[in-house]
């Protein structure tokens, strides 16, 4: 083994963008990105020659992106891997490529390019999620509880080539510390994870000036089981109570898991289906805290957004939330399914403007300062050329 340092020249391959746009983008600043392939068609500021569009995923894919089913568009998106991996195997490693990196289910034939090349490359698993074992098993939980019948739409099929994934992979890219926790609870060698928090795009995200008059708490995501709404509503329900005139305002999609409870909380809360990040934005600059009782997650973007805003957290530990907020500093972190602690937690910071503010206050310490996707993607840079090294 050796210390030299060697300069990472990242190839980001996935079958959605998700944040990935944001790391090929600061890594090409770095003069470190090989390429950028993903079957969305925007090149998140990417230059052309560097980004490549997965065609034959995003034509199998396409028929249900505008269905009103999210839950069947979910399902396919891992049943329609195999056009993905068709693609991928047709192509070759760009010139000078040593580290490739991709998102659970993207990484097998992203991984096999990399062993033909017959060059030494690091292999980087990205978990956008907690290990399959955790994310399927939380929330196919939560479905037997309120919603029996309905299965997690994620076939066994994937969640085998996940955990081979798991398995080759030379360094797993956790968003928090609750993923790596579930990594090694699963098996995963804890030296082979690294942790680092999703960036934020602070010239959207500012901080807010001010206390609302009254009351409002703000949850962003979509409207599911395993974000938690059920325990939420609940929640909210019991702040009512107290604080009137509170309101809860809730962004996302209805999925279908989350059938059967919405009859019972349709109309309890205002709901908007879609906001932009200006929209969020301004929502977050007129609220008193952000609430995301999640009962499994990777690291929710939108707590970094939250807190640029400088607003408190109430989050649960299985958000990732304590991987940047302590308790009792940036905001609260309360038990996971626990309806009395997440209705305390609102209701204190509804009721106390000066913590409020000083919460609110840690939190744009925190969540904005040094934590630009440029920071992040600068953490990456270095952990990659650091094991590169040690090849």
């Amino acid at each position: 083994m050796t210390n030299e340092r060697t300069s990472p020249k990242l190839l980001i391959a996935g079958m959605g963008p998700w944040h990935l746009g944001h790391t090929a983008r600061e890594f090409e600043k770095l003069d470190a990105l090989a390429g950028y392939w993903v079957s969305a068609s925007s090149r998140s500021g990417v230059s052309p020659e560097k980004y490549k569009r997965i065609w034959a995923y995003h034509l199998a894919q396409k028929a249900f992106y505008h269905l009103p089913f999210p839950n069947l568009e979910e399902e396919m998106r891992w049943r329609n891997l195999p056009f993905y991996d068709l693609w991928m195997k047709r192509q070759q490693l760009p010139q000078g490529t040593n580290v490739v990196q991709g998102p659970m289910g993207s990484c097998e034939a992203l991984f096999n390019l990399a062993d033909k090349s017959g060059r030494r490359v690091l292999k980087v698993f990205d978990a956008p999620n907690s290990h399959p074992t955790n994310f399927i098993g939380y929330w196919q939980r939560e479905c037997d509880l309120y919603c029996p019948g309905y299965r997690v739409p994620m076939c066994l099929k994937s969640r085998s080539k996940i955990n081979r994934e798991l398995e080759r992979a030379d360094l797993v890219l956790c968003p928090s510390n609750f993923v790596r926790d579930t990594m090694v609870m699963n098996g995963i060698p804890a030296e082979k994870c690294f942790v680092s928090h999703f960036g934020v795009d602070t010239s959207i995200f500012t901080p807010r000036e001010s206390l609302p008059e009254t009351p409002v708490f703000v949850c962003v995501g979509s409207i599911c089981l395993r974000k938690g709404h059920q325990y939420l509503f609940r929640a909210f329900e019991q702040v009512k109570r107290i604080l009137p005139a509170a309101r809860l305002v809730c962004v996302g999609g209805i999925r279908a898991d989350f059938r059967e409870e919405w009859k019972r909380w349709e109309g309890s809360f205002e709901h908007h289906e879609k906001l932009s990040h200006p929209e969020i934005a301004t929502l977050f600059s007129r609220s008193t805290a952000f609430v995301l009782p999640s009962v499994e997650e990777g690291f929710a973007r939108v707590l970094s957004e939250a807190m640029a805003c400088a607003i408190p957290i109430i989050a649960t530990y299985e958000t990732g939330a304590t991987t940047v907020i302590r308790d009792g500093s940036e905001g609260m972190i309360v038990p996971v399914r626990d309806v009395a602690s997440l209705a305390d937690a609102m209701i204190r910071l509804g009721t106390n403007p000066e913590l409020n503010l000083a919460m609110g206050r840690n939190a744009y310490k925190v969540g904005a300062q040094s934590n630009t996707w440029a920071d992040y993607a600068k953490r990456l840079f270095d952990v990659y050329a650091e094991r590169l090294g040690a090849f």
